[in-house]
């Protein structure tokens, strides 16, 4: 199925949002709960699937969806589509966390583009939303996201969102070694594996991890600088105890109420 062909617009800076400019008869899909706001004459459906094989029957949806069930995302995708028959409407989706979102043309990716499992935010019909298996047994045992990516196929645009700052860096048949966190998404034609970061004492003591990801081919690669497991590690460890402030915080407000009270 030929994706559609919707034209978008990203608004702020470290907390955006992306609007979709839907014509008549169009439709963008994303996950479930990702819509901020949309203009009246826009419909939208809940549906098992991400509509890229209208010709798929009851047990080819139900396979689809047990796979999307296995990385952790909801079995239902919402389908947004203007129903109006002469006007563009507008639908919006938010990013769930401090980040960055870009479009990236799949046309442009040779049709398909593996990303990590969380990093979807919406993209035209017709594109497929499906699961790649990573079939050697040490990225999928330290990599992080496991055996399990993302795999998104279609000649449309996709919207991806990621934590910090993304940066796109473009591969010759070099290789290169990033925090298996760091990873948003890769071209088909990178290889994706896993290998221990330097000697023991490196990885007991170098806080970079036990191991590492290696991108190598040619292609194209995404990078975030602050993945959200990394984000959500650093608020646990400042976590503030029981009781509302931390010791720090309250030996100064103690300090303060004694030099007023004299």
């Amino acid at each position: 199925m030929k994706s559609h062909e919707v034209d978008y617009q990203v608004f702020g800076d470290d907390l955006q949002f992306v609007e979709i400019e839907l014509d008549p008869g169009e439709t963008v899909i994303a996950e479930a709960g990702a819509m901020m706001y949309m203009e009246d004459g826009i419909g939208f459906e809940t549906k098992m699937g991400d509509g890229s094989k209208p010709e798929q029957g009851f047990l080819g949806k139900l396979g689809s969806v047990a796979k999307r069930a296995v990385t952790g995302e909801s079995i239902f995708m919402t389908h947004f589509t203007n129903n109006v028959s002469q006007e563009k409407k507008h639908v919006a989706f938010g990013a769930p966390y401090p980040g960055k979102i870009i479009a990236i043309d799949l046309d442009e990716a040779n049709g398909e583009l593996i990303c990590q499992k969380d990093a979807f935010l919406c993209a035209a019909l017709g594109t497929e939303v499906s699961v790649a298996f990573n079939k050697k047994i040490g990225a999928g045992l330290f990599g992080g996201e496991g055996f399990i990516l993302q795999r998104l196929r279609g000649d449309g645009n996709v919207f991806i969102h990621a934590g910090g700052t993304i940066i796109e860096k473009r591969l010759y048949g070099e290789k290169l070694m990033v925090d298996t966190g760091c990873i948003v998404a890769f071209e088909s034609g990178i290889n994706y594996d896993i290998q221990r970061a330097g000697n023991l004492k490196s990885m007991v003591f170098g806080g970079e991890g036990l191991f590492l990801a290696t991108l190598q081919g040619t292609g194209r690669i995404w990078l975030q600088s602050l993945p959200f497991s990394r984000l959500a590690d650093r608020i646990l460890q400042n976590a503030r105890p029981t009781g509302g402030r931390s010791s720090d915080e309250g030996s100064v407000l103690k300090g303060a109420m004694n030099l007023l009270q004299g």
